[in-house]
């Protein structure tokens, strides 16, 4: 089972990259952030002609999550209430042969110093009473998506400038360290521990891409019960050198299913 994370940036701007890599790709399952668009305006149609069946949850130029599956979707929940009235937008839960998956885009928090940011560091709390009160650690759950945290050193092309900002802060290293004592799994660090490997890199910084300055703030994370069913795992960096890129590229995570 193939399973991948991509911040889209706006979906419907980055059609052209998603059909690209789907067609070259075909993960069983792809899990979006940042669509970008209202639900009665997402490309469900040219989703489904790809042969992919599409679940989603969006808003108008900001947040959106969805998934993609070449499988049956059961399960669809929304938000921290199932419903999506409670950050609807921001996490969507399905179930796909059997495997549990959570999409989330994580609040990006602004600067350290605003309420946003303590706002992120809340939405870290609440997501670890989301998976105690519907999950148990030895369920088949993965977590994956944009999670705007870069947890350790070799995950941002210059730690000891960046320690501080926003995405690579003592706060929310603690924070993003209590949900993972739940009972996750870095799988790609488990493939990968060395240094080197990004999934995001800012449009404003020239050359990001080609200079190496990166950060890893998009993860896919499991249960031992799927860390033991993990094979590989890798980073796409293809699509962030395409056309009209997304600031980000395809995360992929395969597991024996």
């Amino acid at each position: 089972m193939k399973i991948a994370t991509y911040n889209a940036n706006s979906i419907r701007a980055r059609m052209p990259v998603i059909e690209r890599w789907l067609a070259a790709s075909r993960p069983d399952v792809l899990c979006i952030q940042e669509t970008k668009v209202a639900d009665e305006d997402f490309p469900a149609a040219e989703i489904g002609a790809l042969g992919y069946r599409a679940v989603f949850r969006g808003e108008k130029s900001y947040n959106g999550v969805a998934v993609l599956s070449r499988h049956d979707i059961e399960g669809v929940s929304c938000g921290f209430d199932g419903d999506g009235r409670d950050e609807g937008t921001r996490l969507i839960a399905v179930r796909v042969m059997g495997v549990d998956i959570v999409n989330t885009y994580v609040p990006q928090g602004t600067s350290p110093d605003s309420d946003r940011f303590q706002y992120k560091l809340q939405w870290f709390g609440r997501l670890l009473d989301y998976f105690s009160r519907r999950f148990t650690a030895g369920d088949r759950l993965v977590w994956l998506g944009d999670f705007n945290v870069a947890p350790e050193p070799i995950d941002v092309h210059d730690p000891k400038r960046l320690l501080g900002h926003v995405g690579y802060h003592p706060d929310e290293h603690r924070a993003l360290a209590a949900v993972k004592a739940w009972g996750f799994v870095d799988i790609f660090r488990k493939h990968h521990p060395e240094a080197g490997h990004f999934t995001f890199w800012d449009y404003r910084v020239r050359d990001s891409v080609a200079r190496g300055l990166g950060w890893r703030v998009d993860h896919i994370w499991g249960t031992g019960a799927m860390a033991a069913l993990s094979v590989d795992a890798s980073i796409d960096r293809g699509p962030r050198t395409w056309e009209r890129p997304s600031d980000h590229t395809p995360l992929v995570a395969e597991f024996s299913i």
